[in-house]
């Protein structure tokens, strides 16, 4: 009965030719490495093409920035439309700007079988989580709280007063951690790596993946 229903399934997916993408979110403290860590992944092999959502904001666009690479750059009226008419996967104003992210685009580079990677912050993955439940939710944590002071002094960009707003932001980025999927701890950049890793080829391999993978095989191996 089991096989039979197996069959079954397989059948009434066999028109998808394409095995959809999984969609990631990463949130984590300025200084935990996050920007660092997706860019590693990026540069691996893989078998599946992967990419970071590009989002869009209302804001100018900075000295080296093109339109559609960094952000999609479109005015405050067209922003507040697409709200309107529920467009994107979240939203948020920051500084006077708006930032979002496209449901429509992300959406069709999933069907596409592309893995998109959205880098937001908790308030975000709350308002993603709305829309998609299934999104895989993943916290890039600092080792400690003295450590990620010593990285962002490291940088050596910013005042101690600017250091101090970023460390009590921090706190309040690092109090959501429990509402994540899966929690990686950036103390060796080299085992986080590994575990971001993991997980990404984790959702790949979940039934509901491997079965449209594998369709032909498995009804060749039921039949």
């Amino acid at each position: 009965m089991r096989a039979k229903s197996f069959v079954h399934l397989l059948s009434i997916k066999g028109n998808i030719v394409t095995t959809p993408g999984n969609l990631f979110i990463l949130s984590a403290p300025s200084g935990a490495g996050k920007s660092s860590l997706i860019k590693a992944l990026l540069s691996q092999d893989s078998s599946r093409v992967m990419q970071v959502s590009v989002s869009h904001t209302t804001r100018e666009a900075r000295l080296g920035e093109n339109d559609g690479e960094h952000y999609h750059f479109i005015s405050v009226e067209k922003f507040k439309q697409q709200i309107t008419q529920n467009e994107f996967y979240e939203h948020a104003e920051v500084f006077g700007n708006y930032y979002g992210t496209s449901e429509t685009a992300i959406d069709i580079q999933l069907a596409q079988g592309i893995d998109v990677f959205l880098d937001i912050d908790w308030q975000g993955a709350q308002q993603v989580r709305m829309k998609k439940p299934d999104v895989t939710t993943i916290f890039i944590s600092p080792p400690s709280k003295a450590e990620l002071e010593n990285r962002l002094n490291k940088r050596g960009q910013d005042s101690e007063e600017i250091i101090q707003s970023r460390m009590a932001q921090a706190q309040a980025e690092c109090s959501h951690f429990n509402e994540f999927d899966y929690i990686i701890v950036n103390d060796d950049f080299d085992q986080a790596l590994s575990e971001l890793t993991t997980i990404v080829n984790n959702q790949r391999l979940k039934l509901s993946q491997q079965t449209i993978t594998h369709q032909q095989m498995f009804n060749e191996l039921l039949s």
